[in-house]
């Protein structure tokens, strides 16, 4: 298990790598405000956050600016040689779809950057809301990928992996008014760290249509970083009790 940083020239970068597989209790949530996204200083580059928003929903009267939570890093403590007792402690503060497409889709996202070694500086003005996606392997040891509609605005056509986000309303988050207190704010990382492992199994079920009942072995592998946008990404691995063929007819 290691931090990974990929070449600049390709598409995506390895922030957080833990190919042996993190289970439930061995990931953890910081969720706070410390973590939110911090305004540009660029009052000019700030107003355009709104004015894109503003834009869209002009073009768009069905957007709605959902909350999601924001990646603003994590803590890695590595075991002595067992995967077991490793553990990673991921930073999440909260973000809105209205400023996702106000920083990290801006024609001008590059200059919301700031030059760091360190990721969580470097996008520390983007919304970056926390994607996630999962690697499910069949029965008979095969990958499931999605194609992309030709219709949507982002990659047309492409194959993807099932994912989405992990959602702060599932778990009755829309601010952080919730667990100001040592007791509640313990309660609410709790439920965030569920929230993680909870959703990507709705997206499973939701694209690809397979009962819940047949994914298993559900662990965190790690987080990677769209080299477009920045766009942050938690994986995870999951079994699928079905063969390929049944999925297939399922998604049919």
């Amino acid at each position: 298990m290691e931090k990974a940083l990929a070449s600049a020239s390709l598409p995506f970068k390895l922030l957080l790598s833990c190919p042996s597989g993190l289970s439930p209790p061995q990931v953890s949530v910081a969720f706070d405000v410390a973590y939110d996204r911090i305004p540009h200083q660029d009052i000019q580059l700030e107003n355009s956050i709104s004015e894109i928003w503003d834009k869209k929903v002009q073009d768009n009267k069905s957007l709605y600016n959902g909350t999601k939570f924001r990646y603003g890093g994590h803590n890695l403590i590595c075991g002595d040689g067992s995967n077991q007792d490793s553990h990673v402690c991921l930073h999440l503060g909260l973000t809105d779809y209205r400023t996702f497409m106000g920083t990290n889709l801006n024609p001008q996202w590059e200059k919301f950057l700031v030059p760091s070694e360190d990721d969580s500086i470097r996008c520390q003005h983007t919304s970056s809301p926390l994607g996630n996606g999962a690697i499910v392997e069949t029965s008979d040891r095969k990958i499931i990928v999605l194609q992309r509609s030709t219709n949507v605005g982002e990659f047309p056509g492409h194959y993807v992996f099932p994912g989405g986000h992990p959602e702060p309303q599932e778990i009755g988050i829309t601010s952080h008014q919730y667990g100001k207190d040592l007791t509640g704010s313990e309660l609410i990382n709790k439920k965030v760290s569920q929230e993680m492992f909870d959703s990507i199994i709705r997206e499973v079920v939701e694209e690809i249509g397979v009962p819940a009942s047949t994914l298993y072995n559900t662990v965190f592998i790690g987080i990677s970083c769209r080299e477009l946008n920045v766009r942050p990404t938690a994986f995870f691995s999951i079994k699928c009790s079905l063969e390929s063929k049944e999925i297939q007819k399922l998604a049919s």
